[in-house]
């Protein structure tokens, strides 16, 4: 499959990118040249290969999934400008 010019002239509008008419041949040959490798990687045989979150076989680490309040209380009040009973105090709003 090849990118003609104005293939190259609508992936660029799509794309909104500038391309000057003199630079659409050279961007419809970097356009084809990607296609290209697109191409080799699709002869690839991955048959019977397992995804990998790493260049290293391991587990993903898990914790505990235990909600708690942070124990942070007092440091996080301490910055409202108004607080009241362990809560934000906020003006009313609705009457």
């Amino acid at each position: 499959m090849a990118i003609t010019e104005d293939e190259a002239r609508k992936v660029a509008h799509l794309a909104r990118i500038a391309v000057k008419d003199a630079d659409l041949p050279a961007l419809a040959q970097e356009l084809n040249g990607i296609l290209h490798f697109m191409e080799q990687l699709n002869e690839v045989d991955v048959e019977g290969v397992e995804p990998m979150t790493g260049v290293e076989p391991m587990r993903l680490k898990r914790r505990q999934d235990v909600v708690t309040d942070g124990e942070m209380q007092e440091l996080i009040l301490k910055n409202a400008p108004d607080a009241r009973e362990g809560f934000f105090a906020v003006p009313k709003v609705v009457e």
